[in-house]
C-alpha cells in the first residue's frame, strides 16, 4: 500500500483518488452507516486533508497475501491528539474496495466527529460532483 501512503503523505489527491476501486466502501469512525462508492469516499478523503492538522503515517502492517493493509497514523484535530488506523483492503485488481478508519481516544473521536459534521454539505456536494 506504499502507493496510497505515499499519495496521502504528498497531499496528492488525484493519486490516492486513482487507487480506489468504483465500489469502494468506507467505514467513518463516527458514523454508523458505511459509505459505498468512490466518489463520497474521494470527497471524504478531501475533506479529512481539511480537518487534520499534523497527519503522519507512523507504521504499515500488511499481511502475507499482500491485500491486508493496517496504516496507523498520528494528527491532531483542534486541540485533540488522534492516533488511529486506516485498514485497507486491496481486491483483485490491487485496487482498494474497503477502507475503515478507526481513531482514539474518545476525545479526539468526537472532534473528528464535529469537525467532519462541519464539512459534510462540502463533502457530500464533491461527491455530486464528481460522480456526473
Amino acid at each position: 500500500m506504499q502507493a496510497f501512503r505515499e499519495a496521502v503523505e504528498a497531499n496528492d489527491l488525484d493519486a490516492a483518488e486513482a487507487l480506489l476501486a468504483e465500489n469502494v466502501v468506507f467505514t467513518s469512525p463516527v458514523v454508523f452507516k458505511p459509505y459505498p462508492g468512490k466518489a463520497i469516499t474521494a470527497a471524504i478523503l478531501r475533506g479529512v486533508t481539511r480537518v487534520f492538522e499534523d497527519f503522519r503515517y507512523v507504521r504499515e502492517i500488511h499481511d502475507v497475501n499482500g491485500r491486508d493493509h493496517a496504516l496507523v497514523f498520528a494528527a491532531r484535530v483542534g486541540d485533540r491528539e488522534i492516533e488511529g488506523c486506516d485498514f485497507i483492503h486491496l481486491d483483485e485488481d490491487g485496487l482498494i474496495d474497503e477502507f475503515t478508519v478507526m481513531v482514539r481516544p474518545l476525545s479526539g473521536a468526537q472532534a473528528l466527529a464535529a469537525a467532519m459534521g462541519a464539512q459534510f454539505e462540502q463533502i457530500a456536494e464533491e461527491a455530486r460532483a464528481r460522480s456526473v
